[in-house]
């Protein structure tokens, strides 16, 4: 008889997310019944935890960061004692230096934010499971910044928020923005409010030409730079 396939963990309290990971991992061979979802740090260690109180086998996790009863990093750092090879992927919204420095610390193999697309994801996930250490392009250059930082040198700057930027977007725009942070698509955005997909597509071309961009990564990082996000 062929063995069942190892499962993937996937650890995230959005079930709107868990089902996008899901068809993330579909893209790359996984089934839905390899599948093994959870909501909570508590949840996760419950589920995964073996009769004799190792880790149950699996392929990889992919781990979200913000959760209800802890963070991510404790969860990591939890995985990783137990299974020192596990792949562990973060996927997350979450990208503070102590978050970023923390998950990479704790044991972590890559690094995703929620915002990329499903592409960028499934591509992540790849790596991952090949040994790669897939860092996101945005953390990747806060990485560099701070090993930029030697001893006695001033950091670069950081650009003072814009009020106009504030006050040039409205209720609305800065509602989807937050949506957008959070890695949902147009689609998913429709839907949690109630809209059509053209009516997010119209606000989130506004919100584009507002802060003059041209893309979803940018308009999250101009976002962060202006705290703009709530």
């Amino acid at each position: 008889m062929t063995p069942a396939p190892l499962p993937v963990l996937l650890v995230d309290d959005d079930p709107d997310m868990l089902a996008r990971l899901g068809e993330v991992l579909g893209s790359v061979g996984v089934t839905p019944e390899q599948l093994c979802q959870a909501g909570s740090l508590a949840e996760c260690q419950q589920l995964v935890t073996a009769p004799e109180g190792g880790l149950q086998p699996m392929v990889m996790a992919l781990v979200d960061l913000g959760l209800p009863d802890g963070n991510g990093i404790d969860l990591i750092d939890w995985l990783r004692a137990r299974n020192p090879v596990l792949p562990i992927l973060v996927v997350s919204a979450w990208s503070t230096e102590e978050m970023i420095l923390g998950a990479l610390r704790a044991g972590a193999n890559g690094y995703v934010l929620k915002e990329r697309d499903d592409l960028e994801i499934a591509l992540s996930v790849r790596n991952v499971l090949k040994g790669g250490a897939p860092i996101d392009p945005f953390i990747a250059r806060r990485i560099l910044d701070l090993v930029g930082r030697t001893p006695g040198r001033q950091p670069t700057p950081v650009q003072p928020p814009d009020p106009a930027l504030r006050e040039a977007l409205t209720e609305r725009e800065r509602q989807i923005l937050d949506h957008v942070a959070e890695g949902m698509s147009n689609r998913e955005i429709a839907e949690c409010l109630h809209l059509s997909r053209w009516t997010i597509d119209t606000h989130i071309r506004h919100i584009y030409d507002k802060l003059a961009v041209s893309s979803r990564t940018q308009a999250l990082r101009r976002a962060r730079e202006h705290g703009l996000l709530r």
